[in-house]
């Protein structure tokens, strides 16, 4: 009893401040809730407040653009209004300017039509003047005639003639009186055509040779070699004369050394193998080491050099004188003419001389210009090779350019330039005549 007593009592001493905690707590609990609602409905207000200004703000934004696009809309509607004027405006134009064209030419259609029909007028005016003419010009003839024939009728009766022995009797008389002028006619026309197929054939000359400027050099078949002192020529001869054998046998020429101080001459017919001979000598005294074997490198060289050289001296040749299609070979023989000499003259300088002027002479008489300046080119091509092979330079000419499948009109210059054959053509006479003219 005492333990339930006890705690009954304690219980009854804690119900005050267990009640007054709860009163306390619901207190609070509701000071809580109404402190939190009063947070809650100012922050709704905020909230509301802030939309509002939002809503305020995007209204007055979106008038604004509204605003602004209305205004771009404006302008862009104003812009195409402007070039949709301007377009009509440049359409009408044209239109205004196309009716002026077509107008105009309305007007100049109408004014042929009025200058056409008055043209067919005249035309037709002209038509029955011209009719009246031509039966005026007939009943002309008719009486003419009619007067005619009672004339011969008057004659026949007067000389006792029939119209056909008269008429025989006057062909005779004006054939015998025609005969006699035309005889006079064609002496006169054989004088004048000899007087001025001479004239001409000056002309024609003296032009070729006024236009033709060539240089012309003279070599002989003897070369000249200068030595710096005569230790040199010793140099030249060598130990018991090796090195002049060595030098006749290399290049096939013959050395004079003779008692000329500071001259070594070279003697060979060959023009090439001379001037083979004639630049080794000078390259050999210019390198100073003289003996067999270095003669033989330098010859072989110097050989070389100058086949190529004479290839390039054709090719010039054939390029100056306008020429084209000319076998290699034939353009290389062609550049060794201008180590060959005759009569004074280089013969490669001879040839373009002679080619040069035949194509002028050709172009003045109408004749084949290309064949008279080739043959002129070729003409003397055998002097290339006359002394390697028996023969003329004419045989030895028409043999090469034969191989070489020249022109058969070619061939014909090169054969008959010295009149060894009859003349077929215009061009082979002019070659002979440029070579006369230039050897002269």
């Amino acid at each position: 009893m005492n333990l339930i007593s006890f705690v009954l009592l304690a219980f009854a001493d804690f119900v005050p401040a267990i009640i007054t905690g709860v009163l306390a707590l619901a207190l609070g609990a509701v000071v809580g809730i109404l402190v939190y609602k009063n947070s809650v409905v100012a922050k709704t207000l905020k909230a509301k407040e802030s939309a509002t200004k939002i809503v305020e703000d995007a209204m007055a934004e979106a008038k604004a653009l509204k605003k602004e696009a209305i205004l771009d809309a404006k302008e862009e509607a104003n812009r195409i209004k402007e070039e949709t004027e301007n377009e009509c405006k440049l359409r009408r134009q044209e239109v205004v300017k196309n009716e002026e064209r077509l107008n105009a030419r309305e007007d100049f259609i109408n004014s042929k039509e009025e200058s056409l029909e008055k043209k067919q007028l005249q035309l037709e005016n002209e038509k029955i003047l011209i009719e009246n003419e031509q039966q005026k010009i007939q009943d002309l003839k008719n009486s003419v005639q009619e007067e005619k024939n009672n004339a011969v009728k008057e004659l026949e009766r007067i000389s006792a003639l029939t119209r056909d022995e008269a008429k025989n009797e006057l062909i005779n008389l004006i054939t015998d009186d025609a005969k006699k002028e035309a005889s006079a006619t064609v002496r006169l026309l054989e004088q004048q055509a000899k007087e001025d197929a001479e004239k001409n054939a000056r002309n024609i000359i003296s032009l070729a040779i006024q236009k033709c400027a060539t240089d012309v050099t003279s070599d002989a078949t003897v070369s000249a070699i200068a030595l710096p002192n005569d230790e040199m020529k010793g140099r030249l001869i060598g130990r018991e004369g090796r090195n002049i054998k060595a030098i006749e046998a290399a290049t096939g020429v013959e050395l004079i050394v003779d008692d000329t101080p500071d001259t070594v001459l070279i003697s060979c017919f060959e023009p090439v193998r001379r001037e083979i001979a004639r630049v080794a000598i000078e390259k050999l005294m210019l390198d100073g080491r003289i003996h067999p074997t270095r003669i033989e490198e330098t010859v072989e060289k110097v050989r070389k050099d100058i086949e190529q050289e004479m290839k390039k001296a054709g090719e010039d040749a054939v390029f100056d004188a306008e020429i084209s299609g000319m076998h290699p070979e034939l353009i290389k023989t062609l550049g060794k003419l201008k180590y060959r000499t005759s009569y004074g003259q280089n013969v490669l300088k001879h040839s373009m001389e002679v080619s040069y002027i035949a194509g002028i002479m050709a172009a003045e008489l109408g004749a084949n210009i290309k064949i008279a300046k080739r043959g002129g080119l070729l003409h003397d091509i055998g002097k290339a090779i006359d002394h390697e092979v028996e023969g003329t330079h004419v045989s030895l000419g028409v043999e090469l350019a034969r191989k070489y499948k020249e022109n058969e009109q070619v061939v014909h210059c090169i054969e008959a330039h010295h009149g060894d054959v009859e003349f077929n053509s215009i061009e082979a006479i002019l070659v002979q005549a440029a070579d006369a003219i230039s050897s002269a």
